[in-house]
């Protein structure tokens, strides 16, 4: 068992990978991008379980035929590769006619491959069972030969597309779509691992061919390297869905707002600050919540904003080219920032100094405010996005002036 755990590992990540998105493919089964997704992700799962020696002993104790497992495997290991090769094409999207033209042709070649390993393992002959090394044992014998060079071939020119492809397209891809380009620079490294394999298979089949012993490559080397691509191709094409969803937007406008939360939660009404969060709750409500405490305590420092501030911040971020929305956002979050500065300056101040009851500790807090009269109208923030004013105010060279300002004052 032990021998096996390098690919049972993996295998049953992807297991887990499967079961977590069955839902989302069965309910997308008609789009040909989601079937083949299904596809990768089964024969990921099989081609790791069935690799391992374990498995493969007992696969073979099973059907009653020495390395029964080497076609079933060599096969499976194909129909991976050219269900990556078909994903790829999918997801480049075209003209339908043509992609559907290049996606038959890729199941047909692979195909032909799969039943031609199937045929030349039935005519070669290979009686004693191998677990780990069974391609360099048989290198040099008739038809196992050739059935071990078919399917490396094979497998070399699906992973190699697949990395030349998914590279060409990460480089076309824009930064924004963060997910996508995740996923391509998983499928790529795994890509890259795959070719690692490949190397190993091919040199250690060469030094057979020589008449060297350089097994060690293809019974040490090349295993882990086929369980991490086979793990890193299917995350990646598994991370541009969960990307695309709900909950992961949820989770990314949720981690996005931590500055301003983590900010503005003193300030923030002790009854929305105490709304129980158990640690199951969904991230759906945890983002209403984190969105109610940094509401509330922009409300608490409404009296404490200064126009000045803002204007002075808008006209520094014109002056270095950005954008009028942009500039607004920055302008806003320097005015906030400024106004935690001054609130917990002038709390810490009357701490320090206050005699009197709470009530007169307040109207010293906000006698040392912007100025603005009781009776009047403080400003506004000018109601941008939450996560765009949590990133200015997280990372904004005006904003740290202003909020340093303040804190000076």
């Amino acid at each position: 068992m032990k021998s096996g755990l390098i690919l049972y590992v993996p295998g049953a990540l992807l297991v887990l990978i499967l079961l977590v998105k069955a839902p989302t493919l069965r309910r997308r089964w008609d789009q040909p991008p989601m079937r083949a997704v299904c596809a990768l992700l089964v024969m990921g799962c099989l081609v790791l379980i069935l690799a391992a020696p374990p498995t493969i002993a007992a696969v073979n104790r099973f059907t009653g035929v020495a390395n029964f497992s080497a076609p079933l495997v060599f096969g499976l290991i194909t129909a991976f590769s050219g269900s990556c090769v078909v994903l790829v094409l999918q997801w480049g999207g075209g003209p339908p006619a043509v992609v559907r033209r290049a996606t038959r042709l890729t199941v047909a070649v692979y195909g032909g491959v799969t039943v031609a390993i199937v045929v030349l393992f039935a005519m070669g002959e290979a009686p004693v069972e191998r677990l780990r090394d069974l391609d360099t044992y048989y290198a040099d014998t008739p038809w196992i030969r050739e059935m071990i060079v078919c399917y490396l071939l094979a497998h070399t020119v699906g992973s190699s597309a697949l990395t030349v492809l998914t590279g060409r397209w990460l480089r076309r891809t824009h930064p924004s779509l963060r997910p996508l380009r995740t996923g391509l620079a998983l499928i790529m490294t795994g890509g890259l691992l795959d070719l690692g394999y490949l190397v190993a298979k091919w040199t250690a089949l060469g030094a057979r061919w020589s008449g060297r012993d350089w097994d060690g490559l293809s019974t040490n080397a090349a295993p882990p390297l086929a369980a991490g691509a086979a793990l890193m191709v299917a995350t990646g094409f598994i991370v541009p869905l969960v990307g695309g969803s709900a909950t992961w937007r949820d989770f990314s406008e949720y981690r996005g707002l931590h500055p301003l939360w983590k900010a503005l939660r003193g300030f923030a009404a002790s009854s929305v600050r105490t709304v129980p969060l158990t640690w199951w709750s969904p991230v759906g409500i945890r983002l209403i919540h984190r969105e109610s405490v940094i509401d509330d305590g922009i409300l608490a420092l409404t009296r404490w904003f200064d126009p000045a501030v803002r204007r002075a911040a808008y006209e520094a971020a014109r002056g270095q080219g950005m954008s009028e929305a942009r500039a607004e956002v920055v302008a806003d979050a320097a005015m906030l920032a400024a106004a935690c500065g001054r609130r917990t300056a002038a709390a810490t101040a009357a701490a320090d100094t206050a005699t009197a009851a709470d009530t007169e500790a307040d109207a010293v807090i906000a006698g040392t405010a912007t100025g603005i009269d009781a009776g009047s109208v403080p400003p506004r923030l000018s109601g941008q996005p939450l996560t765009a004013l949590a990133r200015e105010f997280r990372a904004s060279p005006i904003v740290a002036a202003a909020r340093a300002a303040a804190v000076r004052v």
